[in-house]
């Protein structure tokens, strides 16, 4: 016998937890083996075929589906409304779904007698206004059928829409999807495994149902006697035929749970991890002129001159800011971890309570319109592509949402898809695609829907040097002809410079910066802003000779500021100078340091190095000038800046 090992290796399972273990599945298998055993396997065929059994599995298969189909009705928007909502006394609105599967079956029919009997709360005005009469009939089995199930249905798929991203609905509402068609086209087919379960476990659950049936509906032959009953009168005058029913309902049970096994998360599959190389774009083929749907979203259309619309917000919360901005505009937004990049988009489209845009685009205010009919798109880190589509659907979505017909909105995402590098993944699902060829998907879907403002959360994060050398040309080409507004989100200096007009700078939820990108290369206004570009910032406070540094020290400088000025010195890493003695000569600004770490930077390398006299300074060297010093880690140098070397930006 093979000795119990629990999963880490090399450890034993504890016998005092293995023992209980193995009593308990030998208790909850001892009544299975008990049916088994007793069961008369000679007349299973005749038990199961007589006239009262057939009978009662026919209307067993009646109520069961009949309660499916009303707790898929009932159930699906409730457990959307709980997994997606939040409202007052929504705690005790989950109580009351769990509260069927903890009450006894038979209180649960005395309870729905007192609320839909002929005498209960509801059953005199269902009988007076509708002649519908629940109790001791059909209809009050499948009430008492659907009460004890529905809550299998909620409980499940509560469970998967909650581990649903909710940037997989917000994407599609921001391509024009009304709420109603994000949740038939993008929700359900998501969580299309817990909804199976669920509805499983909710027909087993009601083909099994007898305390509240027999309570409510009663036990009438070919009316209200199910299987479960059914069972239970055999039992006083048919004990072996009772238990060869009590066998069909096993085996119905465990077919069930069997079938169920590994489809209850509802995630995506793991994205290949399979890279494809790019193809090259070819020219552009012209966008295919459409109208402009009557919900104000705009379609695919040309760029012409009256396709056009400017950017002006002013947003409070937590970001305040103003932002204006003419058509054609392309806008960085830089910053570091947690300044309000990612909330300011969100508030563009209208979908985060910490901060409120009034936007205005255009002539057209937006501020009050939902996500969907904004005009505005956005591509979320995770690129959000649905996994249930191919990268083909997925770009033609925007589209169909906006009645583009199917042939044509196909054609014009196949066009996106080749300028940029993946037609010829059109027909792969999100699954098959690596992290970069998802994300140029994503970007296609977004620029397909010809959005008035389109806003890309770090698009081109995923993509390896070469691909994002590529995919970043192509997208400066058609942003060029965008006559809309775009704000990027960006951790990539090449990025900005590339690709926008202007760069904003955020700190805290405020604007800390915005100018053009050679400004804000030149004269970075933030600490963060600075190392971003590859500069060393350092903050103080301008004196007569130069800035007075944050952390203590002086620093001389050729052109100084009022005294008193809040300032940020900037030093460019080739600046700095390295030695192994003390220099002598020019140089105003010389400190002792050791280095801490020398990272290769193409044909230069780049040293990090640390002083008990000044902050830490990153400098920049030839590998042949590193190899004559005989520089490692943990080397003491000595680092000299010429004052005229140092610019002083005001704070």
């Amino acid at each position: 016998m093979r000795r119990i090992r629990s999963r880490a290796r090399g450890a034993r399972t504890p016998v005092a937890l293995a023992l209980p273990a193995l009593i308990a599945i030998a208790f909850l298998l001892m009544p299975l083996i008990g049916i088994l055993y007793r069961t008369d396997w000679g007349d299973i065929g005749t038990h199961l075929t007589s006239p009262d059994v057939t009978t009662a599995l026919r209307l067993s298969l009646l109520v069961s589906f009949w309660a499916l189909g009303l707790s898929l009705l009932l159930g699906v928007p409730l457990a959307w409304l709980l997994a997606r909502v939040d409202f007052p006394g929504k705690s005790l609105v989950r109580s009351l779904v769990l509260l069927p599967m903890v009450l006894p079956p038979t209180v649960g029919g005395v309870a729905l007698l007192l609320g839909f009997g002929r005498r209960g709360l509801l059953g005199p005005w269902l009988e007076n206004t509708f002649g519908i009469v629940l109790p001791f009939h059909t209809s009050g089995a499948v009430v008492a059928a659907t009460f004890v199930a529905m809550p299998f249905l909620v409980i499940s798929l509560e469970g998967t829409l909650a581990g649903l991203r909710p940037s997989y609905e917000e994407t599609a509402a921001s391509l024009g999807a009304p709420p109603v068609r994000v949740f038939f086209t993008v929700t359900l087919p998501m969580v299309a495994p817990g909804l199976v379960a669920g509805a499983a476990l909710t027909w087993a659950r009601a083909l099994g149902e007898f305390g509240a049936t027999i309570t409510f509906a009663g036990n009438l032959p070919g009316t209200t006697q199910t299987l479960p009953l059914e069972v239970y009168l055999l039992l006083q005058d048919s004990p072996e035929a009772a238990t060869s029913v009590s066998l069909l309902l096993l085996v119905i049970a465990m077919a069930v749970l069997i079938a169920l096994r590994g489809r209850w998360a509802g995630g995506a599959v793991a994205r290949a991890s399979t890279s494809k190389r790019p193809v090259d774009d070819g020219p552009p083929p012209a966008d295919p002129l459409t109208s402009t749907p009557s919900d104000g979203f705009p379609g695919p259309k040309s760029s012409a001159a009256s396709d056009r619309w400017s950017l002006h917000t002013d947003v409070t919360g937590f970001n305040q800011l103003t932002l204006d901005a003419e058509p054609g505009t392309t806008i960085a937004v830089v910053g570091p971890n947690g300044a309000g990049k990612t909330t300011l988009l969100r508030a563009l489209l209208g979908l985060t309570p910490r901060a409120h845009a009034e936007l205005r685009l255009g002539s057209t205010d937006v501020t009050n319109l939902p996500p969907h009919k904004r005009g505005v798109a956005w591509v979320p880190q995770d690129g959000a592509l649905f996994p249930h589509l191919t990268a083909l659907s997925n770009t033609a979505y925007g589209l169909r949402t906006h009645h583009v017909p199917r042939a044509e909105a196909r054609r014009t995402a196949q066009q996106w898809l080749d300028r940029l590098g993946v037609g010829h993944l059109a027909h792969r699902r999100p699954a098959q695609l690596s992290g970069g060829q998802a994300q140029r998907v994503a970007l296609a879907r977004a620029l397909a829907a010809r959005p008035r403002l389109l806003l890309l959360d770090e698009p081109l994060a995923a993509l390896d040097q070469t691909t994002r050398a590529h995919v970043r040309h192509t997208l400066r080409a058609h942003l060029d002809g965008f006559g809309g507004v775009c704000l990027i989100v960006t951790h990539d200096p090449v990025e900005a410079v590339a690709l926008a007009d202007r760069v904003l700078v955020l700190e805290d939820g405020r604007a800390l910066q915005d100018a053009s990108p050679a400004d804000v290369t030149r004269h970075p206004r933030s600490p963060w802003v600075a190392r971003m570009l590859g500069r060393n910032a350092w903050p103080g406070t301008a004196t007569t000779s130069g800035l007075a540094l944050a952390g203590g020290g002086q620093l001389v400088v050729a052109d100084t500021l009022a005294e008193g000025a809040r300032a940020l010195a900037i030093i460019a890493p080739e600046a700095v100078s390295v030695h192994r003695d003390k220099p002598a000569g020019s140089p105003r600004n010389v400190w002792p340091g050791t280095i801490r770490e020398i990272i290769s930077a193409g044909s230069r390398l780049r040293l990090l190095v640390t002083s008990d006299q000044a902050p830490d300074l990153v400098a920049e060297i030839t590998h042949q000038a590193a190899a004559e010093l005989g520089l490692t880690d943990g080397t003491s140098v000595w680092t000299s800046v010429k004052a005229t070397e140092v610019t002083l930006v005001t704070l």
